[in-house]
């Protein structure tokens, strides 16, 4: 008998890719059978009005999942344009039912859409270097202080608060182990831009129309500060849940739109014009300033050869407003608007950042231990019967991160603050093709830190384009790093590309 070798007698195995391939695709059949059974089973149990807004929520969270384990790089697009539109959503659904829903399913749809971060981020941990280890570790005491005081003071309304800090946190180890390359960058600069650009066009047509749903949320929400919903009689809010978070979306993407061409998206300067646009119909004066510091930070230190292009650009765009704002209809409200930086000391809303100031610090020095992450801002909202609580709006980010974490969470928080912007500095001072996101990144954390003067931004939407911008910096400093540990150029580029 003739006897078989020993190749033809071994079994071969199944190699580590055929492996990983099939698991995820076990995950996806195993999501595609579960899903529709979960949202039967939910909608039999909910009442109408949350069984609705159930499935749209889990509509917008499957391609989030997908994306998260078939395709990392659409992931950040994805969960931008979740966060520029869910509000939008919830408004359309409230109109759709004629119900006011002041707490909505709906609001969960950023939060979680953004939580599938995680799912890169634990199955390559491993990667991640001691730099962001470090920044995370500061944050994580801070969060964790925060949380322990919040759980106790709050509530449940600590938790919400909590999951705003941390799924923008996310992208730090996010970006660190994805690494992106400058290609990569590039592509989800021009995505925001266009979600943008999107969110600008809406946002006009808002001015000039007011759509039913804006109306009917805006006569129920109680909010006296946005206008009145009439064309030309509103502050605009687009498609998000009000004027200083739409501020923020449209000035985080106008800086790198304005700053570098490949930056700008599909539609170029028309784009940056709509969205200057739509930005000074939010009057958001604060937004205004951020944007000026980040324009002013990046140029600053950009090299010399590069300033004069990017200022001739800032002076393009500027004779452009110029010419356009005072033809554009309800000039009059903008222009006004614009003249009460010229004389800040008569304005009401300075005067009362002032005595804020005054007011609160006494507060904060006889409470060191701090009122716990829950305590200021949209998490009042739970359990209080959907109403802001005694700190649900709170102008003054200095005063609402003592309050929140108290003197020895801040200490850790701001601690962590620092230890971003060395790493920043580390990466802004080398001479090579990647400083120009690392600019941007120091853009971020400098208009971060000056827009606390009105707000804290760090947990929720702001915190997240905060976070993805300053990711992207510090990711292309790992890739340097890779480099100059000796690993070839192409094997950093392979690895990359393989993930």
């Amino acid at each position: 008998m003739k006897m078989l070798s020993r190749d033809e007698n071994s079994l071969s195995l199944p190699s580590r890719s055929a492996v990983k391939s099939a698991a995820v695709m076990t995950m996806i059949c195993g999501a595609a059978v579960i899903l529709p059974l979960l949202i039967g089973f939910a909608s039999a149990k909910l009442s109408s009005s949350n069984s609705l807004q159930g499935v749209i929520l889990a509509g917008i969270l499957f391609p989030a999942f997908l994306l998260a384990l078939l395709n990392t790089r659409l992931l950040i697009p994805y969960t931008l344009l979740i966060w520029a539109v869910a509000p939008e959503l919830r408004r359309i659904a409230d109109w759709y039912e004629g119900v006011y829903h002041s707490v909505s399913l709906l609001s969960l749809a950023p939060l979680l859409t953004g939580a599938t971060l995680a799912i890169p981020v634990l199955k390559e941990i491993h990667k991640i270097r001691k730099s962001s280890t470090r920044i995370l570790l500061l944050f994580s005491i801070a969060l964790a202080y925060g949380a322990m005081i919040g759980l106790a003071k709050n509530g449940i309304g600590s938790v919400y608060d909590l999951a705003n800090y941390i799924v923008p946190l996310l992208l730090i180890p996010f970006f660190a182990v994805t690494q992106y390359k400058p290609k990569d960058i590039d592509r989800l600069l021009y995505a925001f831009a266009n979600i943008a650009v999107l969110v600008a066009a809406y946002g006009i047509v808002q001015y000039l129309t007011v759509p039913p749903w804006d109306a009917f949320w805006m006569r129920n929400a109680d909010m006296m500060s946005i206008g009145t919903p009439y064309p030309l009689e509103i502050r605009v809010f687009s498609t998000l849940n009000s004027p200083g978070p739409a501020a923020t979306f449209l000035v985080f993407a106008l800086v790198p739109m304005i700053l570098e061409k490949r930056w700008q998206g599909t539609l170029r300067w028309i784009g940056v014009l709509l969205v200057v646009v739509c930005l000074l119909t939010t009057l958001v004066r604060s937004a205004w300033l951020v944007l000026l510091v980040m324009l002013l930070v990046y140029i600053a230190s950009s090299p010399s050869k590069g300033k004069w292009k990017t200022l001739l650009q800032l002076v393009f765009v500027a004779a452009a407003l110029f010419t356009i704002v005072p033809k554009l209809p309800g000039a009059e409200g903008l222009v006004a608007r614009m003249e009460t930086l010229t004389s800040v000391q008569e304005d009401h809303s300075y005067n009362e950042r002032l005595s804020l100031w005054t007011n609160m610090l006494p507060m904060v020095a006889g409470n060191p231990v701090g009122q716990g992450i829950g305590s200021v801002g949209q998490g009042t909202k739970i359990g209080n019967g959907g109403e802001l609580g005694e700190y649900g709006n709170m102008d003054n980010g200095v005063i609402a991160l003592l309050l929140t974490f108290g003197v020895l969470g801040a200490l850790f928080f701001f601690g962590a603050l620092g230890a971003v912007i060395k790493e920043i500095a580390v990466r802004v001072t080398s001479k090579d093709h990647l400083q120009p996101y690392a600019r941007l990144s120091l853009a971020a954390w400098m208009g971060a830190v000056v827009s606390l003067v009105s707000d804290n931004g760090f947990p929720g939407l702001k915190g997240y384009l905060i976070w993805m911008l300053i990711g992207l910096g510090l990711s292309a400093k790992e890739i340097t790093q890779s480099r100059k540990k000796g690993i070839p150029h192409a094997a950093v580029e392979r690895e990359i590309t393989s993930r």
